[in-house]
Parts: structure tokens; C-alpha cells; sequence
């Protein structure tokens, strides 16, 4: 056989070799990660939910998701183990939280008084047209539904009662 004809396999077995390397790798970083827990330590369920440890066992830990309230997970739902200080300041809020992200208020005043200025400026341009989105009284349709009926020529028709058809 030449060489040639087997280089593609060769190097499709090498890829495959080369990512199950990988996955494996990280599979034994995130199981040693989960041996390596303790009782007090932080953590970051896969689910998103932080909690405390209180209790590890062979396949369970036991977590402690708000005071006096505890759960029973796997060991595998366990995504991450967090540090003391990381864990403080995600659920406790303490250390300084720096972003360059704006700052969102927490009303809505800061908001409305950019708004009241434009607003004394809109009241003195009356000569602007604005369009009415309202709706119409049910009166203004009714007269709308007539003034096109005499438009057409066409008089209202009477209204049929009980036993009246129009059927020849």
C-alpha cells in the first residue's frame, strides 16, 4: 500500500486521539476538583445555584442552599468549587464589584426627569401636529358607520324580528 492512500486515516485517528486526550483531561481536573471538597467551601452547582457544603460523601454532598435549609445532590451536579473570597462576593455582595458596563438605576426618577425637561420644551412648540393613538368613543364610530351610508346612497335596512326571512 503507499503512503499516501493511508495519510488521511492517519491523521483522522490522530484527531480523535487528540480530543479524547482533551475530554479526559477534563474530566479527571473536574472529578479531582469535586474530591477535593470540604466542608465550609463554596460552590456552584451545574444548575447555577450557589450553596455551601456541609456534608461530602462517596457519591452525595450535602448543601446548605440558604440558612437551615439543606439539600442532598451528586457529586457530579457539582460545577464549580469557589474560593471563600469569590464565593462572598457573588452571594454576600462584599468586595467592590468593578465593571464598565453603565450603571442601572434602581427607580425610575433619574430616568423621568430628562423627561419632564423635554416635556416644558414639547409644551412650548404647540404649532407641532401630533397624532391622537386614543381611542374613539363608540359614538364617534356609529356616526363614522352613517355619514359613509348616506355617502354610498344607501339607507339603513330595518332590522328583521323573530320568523322573518329573506328567502323567496
Amino acid at each position: 500500500m503507499n503512503i499516501v492512500t493511508l495519510l488521511p486515516f492517519i491523521v483522522l485517528i490522530g484527531a480523535m486521539f487528540l480530543m479524547t486526550r482533551s475530554a479526559k483531561k477534563k474530566q479527571q481536573a473536574a472529578a479531582q476538583m469535586r474530591n477535593e471538597m470540604q466542608p465550609g467551601t463554596g460552590v456552584r452547582t451545574i444548575g447555577g445555584m450557589y450553596a455551601t457544603v456541609k456534608e461530602v460523601n462517596d457519591d452525595t454532598v450535602l448543601l446548605e442552599v440558604a440558612p437551615g435549609v439543606h439539600a442532598v445532590y451528586a457529586k457530579n451536579s457539582i460545577g464549580a468549587v469557589l474560593d471563600d473570597e469569590e464565593y462572598n462576593r457573588i452571594v454576600h455582595g462584599d468586595g467592590d464589584l468593578k465593571t464598565d458596563a453603565p450603571v442601572v438605576p434602581d427607580d425610575a426618577s433619574s430616568l423621568t426627569e430628562s423627561a419632564d425637561a423635554d416635556k416644558d420644551k414639547d409644551a412650548d412648540e404647540d404649532d407641532v401636529a401630533r397624532i391622537d393613538l386614543g381611542k374613539k368613543a363608540e359614538g364617534d364610530d356609529a356616526e363614522k358607520a352613517h355619514d359613509v351610508a348616506d355617502a354610498a346612497g344607501d339607507e339603513p335596512k330595518a332590522k328583521k324580528t323573530d320568523g322573518e326571512s329573506d328567502a323567496k
